[in-house]
């Protein structure tokens, strides 16, 4: 198995990071998928990463291409999932496989009811500081796409094929054989991180070593790791650390994407990330405080917008 061709959707901070690089090292083996409005847009006031003009193929999800993608990519925020699992159809064949980068813990299963799991692996977007503002990103950090099988274990002819594909296209990449309990790591860290950083728009310098709320993630990522050893996902004290790390890595000036939505008056992803918490929460009997709270906070900042 070789993959030759992949097909994008969403060019948000992740998949203009990664699309770009793919672009840029495989000219030509890269479709992003947009409406026709966004590619009249992308097209009319380009499309710009660390200040160069992206050279982008497009095509509207009602165009059919000469054949289906080996590898869709999904990059959309969580609200946009149902309409970019319809977008992606005709780029889906027998053999596709569909990485979903998006935060939380539940698009690959809302994808994989429509094209079955088997097309599906693991994955997730981690070590990333980039900023957008309009058509412009910026970053320091490109980061990593980690991702692996659903069974824990061994890697599969699909996610080396992955892996080789990458390697080719430049994108800083890891194959996990502990996915699951990865995938659930990332989740606990975006809980804390995403969602503390929002209600105090602090940017990342306001959650490392010596930032003023660095407690209060780390009591949000706790409450994760509670229901964790619940549902049987494994994760442990030292997963904190490891996030801990890799957050010293970021840019204290740089932001995260739910920081960046409140600042722009747009819908957040808390109900992915606290949501998520206090529903299995709710499930195991578990008292989730810190989670409950800075739900209430995002809720009523996003209430307040244009008051």
């Amino acid at each position: 198995m070789r993959i030759e061709n992949a097909a994008l959707i969403g060019l948000g901070a992740i998949g203009l990071t990664f699309g770009n690089q793919i672009q840029k090292n495989l000219p030509g083996s890269l479709t992003v998928i947009a409406d026709a409005g966004r590619i009249e847009r992308y097209t009319r006031e380009g499309v710009y990463c660390n200040g160069e003009p992206c050279a982008f193929r497009y095509m509207t999800p009602e165009e059919k291409p000469e054949r289906p993608a080996d590898l869709v990519l999904i990059a959309v925020k969580f609200g946009a999932l149902e309409e970019a699992v319809r977008a992606i159809s005709r780029h889906v064949g027998p053999d596709t496989v569909i990485l979903s980068l998006l935060n939380g813990i539940s698009s690959e299963e809302i994808v994989g009811r429509v094209y079955g799991m088997d097309k599906m692996l693991l994955s997730v977007a981690q070590g990333m500081d980039a900023t957008r503002e309009g058509n412009r990103l910026t970053y320091q950090n490109m980061g990593k796409i980690v991702f692996g099988d659903q069974e824990p274990g061994g890697v599969s002819e699909k996610a080396r094929a992955v892996s080789e594909f990458f390697t080719r296209a430049g994108v800083p990449h890891e194959v996990s054989r502990e996915m699951r309990r990865h995938l659930w790591s990332k989740f606990m860290m975006n809980v804390g991180i995403n969602q503390v950083t929002a209600v105090y728009r602090c940017g990342y310098g306001g959650v490392q070593e010596g930032g003023p709320y660095r407690q209060e993630m780390i009591d949000a990522m706790r409450e994760v790791l509670r229901l964790s050893e619940l549902e049987g996902t494994g994760l442990r004290e030292s997963d904190i650390g490891y996030w801990m790390d890799v957050i010293q890595t970021l840019s204290p000036e740089g932001k995260t994407s739910m920081q960046q939505d409140v600042e722009a008056g747009r819908p957040t992803e808390v109900e992915l990330f606290a949501g998520t918490v206090l529903r299995l929460a709710e499930k195991h009997g578990l008292d989730v405080p810190v989670n409950r709270a800075l739900y209430r906070k995002i809720r009523e900042i996003e209430a307040s917008y244009g008051k």
